[in-house]
């Protein structure tokens, strides 16, 4: 369990209270480009419609400055857990790369110098994070939205653009403990036709190179639900785990608990049934809103058919309830 990302603007948004060295860029907030909205422009012109995210400039030194917002995140997550018994408990922090989009470099003399401070103040909520006792998750959508958010790059030019992200990364989480850390890419959350995802067989072998033990993945939606099997070709290195999507935040349909057991086994059978917790594809809100993008009812139900089907994985593969 994890503590909702309640205090959070958004689950990215939050970082540029925290940080630092940035100022808004007023205006900034315009037509959102991507591959999606360019192959079906239809689609958007009848309301589907979405803005870039508001941007800041890095004007000054990017220094850490959330000790306090942070402080308080963990001291109500210590408190929400008193007297429950929970197996273990992670909160989730941005990656370097998914903030990166958000500013724009006028201090840095180059964009990576830019990228590699940003990683260097969110380590310190990293290690804030881990020191409180929880494991530590790192949100990383843009690892595998780039290439949709970016029309005119190529797939070889997102993943050169990845390397580098997850060495920033990497540079961030050094030291670190692997055991306590989770990584979770996805595509966001978006009602769109999702034809334009990076498929996952073109960045799993870098996001597998991230300083972590946990590795979680979209795939429970239909355009990600064939993927289970790039895990016949894809080694999963020796002490690692994976933690795909089973139940999808891309659509309100509830999945049947057998169909959940059905995804845990497949990629149980390929690369060991100690191998694999289910998961979710995404969380089911990026911000907060008056309309959430899935109804509480909806998500409660999902959680539900992960944990029946989750129970009904256990038994078929190791023969206990």
């Amino acid at each position: 369990m994890d503590d909702g990302e309640q205090s959070k603007p958004g689950f990215v948004a939050y970082v540029s209270e925290r940080l630092s060295g940035l100022m808004p860029i007023a205006g900034s907030a315009a037509q959102l480009t991507s591959r999606e909205r360019e192959s079906l422009p239809e689609f958007y012109a009848a309301g589907h419609s979405g803005t870039a995210p508001p941007r800041m400039a890095t004007l000054k030194p990017i220094t850490y400055s959330g000790q306090a917002a942070l402080r308080a995140d963990i001291t109500n997550l210590k408190s929400a857990l008193k007297n429950r018994d929970v197996v273990d408990v992670f909160m989730p922090s941005a990656s370097p790369a998914s903030f990166e989009r958000y500013q724009e470099n006028r201090c840095y003399s180059c964009d990576e110098e830019c990228l590699y401070a940003i990683a260097e103040a969110m380590r310190e909520e990293y290690v804030a994070i881990l020191d409180a006792g929880f494991m530590l998750q790192i949100d990383d959508p843009r690892l595998a939205m780039h290439y949709m958010l970016n029309p005119g790059k190529s797939i070889e030019d997102c993943r050169a653009w990845a390397e580098t992200r997850v060495e920033a990364l990497n540079h961030a989480l050094r030291g670190l403990p692997s055991e306590r850390i989770r990584h979770h890419t996805c595509y966001g959350i978006n009602m769109e036709q999702r034809t334009n995802d990076m498929e996952f067989k073109n960045v799993v072998d870098i996001a597998l190179k991230v300083h972590a033990h946990y590795y979680s993945f979209e795939a429970a939606n239909p355009r990600h639900e064939h993927e289970w099997r790039i895990w016949e070709s894809v080694k999963l290195p020796d002490g690692k785990a994976i933690m795909p999507g089973v139940v999808t935040h891309s659509s309100v349909v509830v999945e049947h608990p057998e169909l959940v057991s059905e995804r845990i086994q497949r990629f149980a059978a390929l690369v060991g049934r100690e191998n694999v917790i289910a998961g979710v594809d995404c969380g089911f809100a990026s911000t907060p809103r008056a309309v959430p993008e899935v109804h509480e009812t909806i998500v409660w139900a999902k959680l539900k058919a992960l944990s029946e089907g989750a129970r009904l994985a256990t038994h078929a593969l190791w023969g206990k309830a």
